[in-house]
């Protein structure tokens, strides 16, 4: 197994092909293999769910992957889930009141290593008009033509505001998310 220095050295090396500066490289997210996902769980089952549409600006700073930024803005109104009545009832002023508020964002703030494929990205989420300070594990895949980051945490929705439920439906929300980009 290669290990994460040797990964951003490949990375980089990449890059270089194709540049001479060490500078921050924007990379191209593969929409059709990205993906962001949700489940919900409540007193007597869950359910999943995700976002269709989302936008993500990335760059990579190979020299420096700290300085790698990632910033993402899904579109809330392409919000589906595992039911159709449920998927209306997400949309409402009881969960992500859709109409009012149609994005939601992500900014990060600090990209740190954690070890062989593994990092921490800490950043800004606004959803709801409210925003809040998250971390997001993740698994770093590269290979010579991509770069995967693959994140699972927990999302407390009731810092957003989102309390429709409780008691009932756990506030502690499943996220995970497939980035898959090009170099």
């Amino acid at each position: 197994m290669i290990r994460s220095g040797a990964l951003w050295a490949v990375a980089l090396v990449v890059s270089l092909a194709s540049s001479n500066s060490f500078a921050q490289q924007p990379l191209k997210l593969n929409k059709e293999k990205s993906k962001i996902d949700f489940l919900g769980k409540k007193t007597d089952g869950q359910h999943a769910g995700g976002f269709k549409e989302f936008t993500v600006d990335a760059k990579a700073d190979f020299e420096t992957p700290a300085n790698s930024s990632l910033q993402i803005t899904i579109d809330a109104t392409s919000l589906w889930s595992d039911d159709a009545k449920l998927t209306d009832h997400l949309k409402n002023p009881d969960f992500f009141d859709v109409r009012k508020y149609p994005k939601i964002t992500f900014q990060s703030t600090k990209i740190e290593s954690e070890g062989e494929g593994k990092a921490v990205i800490h950043g800004k989420m606004k959803m709801l008009d409210k925003e809040v300070e998250v971390k997001v594990p993740c698994d770093v895949e590269m290979n010579e033509d991509s770069i995967t980051l693959k994140g699972k945490w927990k999302l407390d929705r009731s810092k957003f505001g989102m309390t429709y439920g409780a008691g009932k439906i756990d506030n502690d929300v499943e996220i995970t998310s497939n980035l898959v980009f090009g170099l």
